[in-house]
């Protein structure tokens, strides 16, 4: 029978375990046994003391800061507003808690979790390839091919086109197609991201800098916008938009009774003072397509088929619009499309260059009224996946969230090391496997709860707030300076079409949610208000993205680096023939190989399709992660140090619902909904 828990404290410097105590060896007996050590004290926390205590969460709370938001956010937000962010508050939340569980593992054991994870039966050689094909994501180095696209339009003052060999720009009295100086550019901030991690000291260390400057430049530009060019309104909703669960994008038109007219009733959801009907799309392949302008009336949808120019050969050469015949309840005539690179578009019934008919609906509202479970619109699932995957850290980023708590020497970190940089490194050494505390021992389990309570500091008061503020920021501009409903053809040069946005703003110019309906006059004032300080703002917003993308490369290499270096450290057993300050030698090789790797996916794969792989990756990683730290936490950690019921039933429900994300968004993928 164990012997009772002493719950008072202790004076010593370390606890003491009782006589006789030996770590215990649960799970893979390859894995090397545990230490044993006393527990020190969590540092007391004081106004005065702060900024030194600030950990983990504030290097990955500054490279979460608006990565999603600039990838992916003016694709959602721009089109749907704030509403849909409450999946955003669901990711991050559920990150919380993942962040929490595996740093709970970490002050026990001095390990970070991935080494904990393969110690969980049924044993590093099953684990092994599973979070090898988990992280492939994270070998794709996304942010410096997307930090290239700001950069590029920061230098040469317009958006570049990614996959063009044929424009070309000189830019410092050099000219590349744009195709080469955006591969040019990403290769150059993915090799400088390397850097910190090579010449930096203790890399922890370094990082703290990278993302405390990162921080300070990018919220103080957005904050000046917010305070100097944004509404109420915009605030109201996107900091409504985070509680707003089970609201849910859909197709509705505003013109319910197809009268042509907004009646006091109908919601002018784009704000154009236009009564929207739904405008029809189109893929490449849809040859007549199927009109249905208000899916609520009871006229039945009929095809259409196209208006086309025909050449000397008596071939189709342009497909310009269609004919609208009078029985599918507007007016009659030849209405014009607007067509997409890849072949796909939509009919410009009012003229305005955005697709109508999108809008959102709350299903608990639907269901309460008596309306009925609502038809959700899946076109933008792979987007809205995305920026769950990506709020916040995402996929197995977050696991390097341990690795730095042990850096820190936190818990019983301060037992086994940290991984110094190669060049001018610390004399750090880092242990093969971690140390052990005795929580019977007098006095340990309240440092214990001190322990924790500073990790749920540093995630609630540092972590989550920067996630969040960095999705609001982002997102302010997106809602307040595009028009609501407007199409984003490209993710990669969504930043730059905000920045057009603030400059007109800034510049006093007033733009019209439809240009088409602009006299000549307004049109010659927009072009004469052009230039002077907006060009300036949409050159600090451009620069804005690049410095909100690059820094958070440094973060994103060191972690798949370090994940995969402790791994090695503590399951090879020719590495842990190594003295313990051969760490930054293997840290350094490990490097070596991410760079040649991620050199090569820089110059051979798109970079939508790195993104697209990445995020789809990152929600099954999470979702896999989640619920096998909570195995692990539960199979490896003494009872009493276990989390309480109601936190395990929160990382298991959160761990289910990044797995339906993904699951979603496959079957999107595969055409199956």
């Amino acid at each position: 029978m164990p012997d009772p828990i002493d719950f008072n404290e202790v004076d010593t410097e370390l606890t003491q375990n009782r006589e006789g105590f030996e770590a215990p060896w649960p799970g893979d007996k390859s894995m090397p046994q545990w230490d044993t050590a006393g527990l020190g004290d969590a540092p007391k926390f004081t106004l005065k003391k702060w900024a030194g205590m600030l950990g983990p969460g504030l290097i990955l709370g500054g490279a979460a800061i608006g990565g999603g938001e600039w990838l992916v956010g003016p694709e959602v937000t721009a089109k749907y507003g704030g509403a849909l962010l409450w999946l955003a508050t669901l990711s991050i939340v559920g990150q919380v808690l993942y962040n929490l569980e595996i740093s709970r593992y970490t002050l026990y054991s001095g390990e970070p979790i991935f080494t904990g994870k393969f110690r969980s039966r049924p044993g590093k050689k099953f684990w092994m390839p599973v979070y090898m094909a988990l992280d492939l994501g994270s070998i794709f180095p996304y942010l410096a091919l997307t930090a290239a696209i700001p950069l590029f339009a920061a230098l040469a003052g317009i958006v570049p086109d990614p996959e063009d060999h044929s424009k070309m720009q000189t830019i410092m009295g050099i000219e590349l197609s744009h195709y080469f100086w955006l591969r040019a550019m990403g290769v150059g901030i993915f090799t400088l991201s390397l850097v910190p991690l090579i010449f930096g000291g203790k890399i922890l260390v370094a990082l703290k800098w990278v993302m405390g400057l990162k921080i300070i430049l990018v919220l103080g530009f957005l904050l000046v916008l917010a305070i100097g060019w944004s509404s109420w309104s915009t605030w109201v909703e996107i900091g409504s938009g985070f509680f707003k669960v089970g609201t849910v994008p859909t197709i509705l038109a505003e013109d319910v009774n197809m009268n042509g007219e907004l009646d006091p009733n109908e919601n002018d959801w784009d704000g154009d003072l236009v009564a929207d009907v739904i405008e029809p799309t189109f893929t490449n392949t849809d040859i007549p397509i199927i009109i249905d302008f208000n899916l609520q009336d009871d006229i039945p949808p009929a095809p259409v088929p196209f208006v086309v120019v025909w050449d000397t050969s008596s071939e189709p050469h342009q497909l310009l619009g269609f004919d609208i015949p009078d029985y599918l309840g507007i007016d009659a005539g030849y209405y014009p499309i607007v067509r997409h690179s890849d072949g796909s578009g939509f009919i410009d019934i009012d003229g305005d260059g955005e697709r109508d008919g999108d809008q959102v609906t709350n299903v608990f509202t639907s269901l309460a009224t008596g309306d009925g479970m609502p038809d959700i619109d899946w076109t933008l699932i792979a987007a809205l996946s995305a920026l769950v995957a990506i709020s916040g850290s995402g996929g197995l980023t977050n696991t390097t969230i341990s690795n730095y708590t042990r850096d820190e020497g936190w818990g019983m970190g301060r037992h086994v090391g940290a991984i110094p940089s190669m060049v001018r490194g610390l004399d750090l050494q880092l242990s093969h496997q971690g140390a052990v505390f005795d929580p019977t021992a007098p006095g340990a389990m309240p440092r214990w709860k001190r322990w924790y309570k500073h990790i749920m500091r540093d995630q609630w008061v540092v972590w989550a707030p920067a996630c969040f503020i960095g999705l609001a920021l982002p997102s302010m501009l997106s809602v307040e300076f595009l028009d609501r409903g407007a199409a984003v053809p490209d993710k990669w040069v969504a930043a730059t079409m905000t920045a057009e946005g603030v400059r007109d703003r800034v510049n006093g110019v007033v733009t019209t949610d439809n240009p088409a309906k602009m006299t000549e006059e307004a049109l010659a004032a927009q072009e004469a208000n052009e230039g002077g300080l907006g060009n300036a703002f949409w050159f600090m917003t451009v620069f804005c993205g690049f410095l909100v993308l690059a820094p958070s490369m440094s973060t994103s290499a060191d972690g798949v680096i370090r994940r995969w270096v402790d791994v090695f450290w503590t399951t090879s057993d020719r590495l842990r023939d190594l003295p313990p300050g051969a760490i930054k030698a293997v840290y350094f090789r490990v490097l070596i190989v991410y760079a040649l790797l991620g050199l090569v996916t820089l110059v051979s794969i798109k970079p939508a399709t790195l993104l697209k792989i990445a995020a789809a990756i990152y929600n099954y990683a999470l979702g896999i992660s989640c619920l096998h730290t909570l195995y692990v936490n539960r199979s490896l950690l003494p009872r009493q140090l276990q989390a309480r019921t109601s936190m395990q039933i929160a990382l298991f429900l959160a761990g289910l619902f990044f797995l339906f994300i993904g699951c979603v968004s496959s079957l999107k993928q595969l055409g199956i909904i």
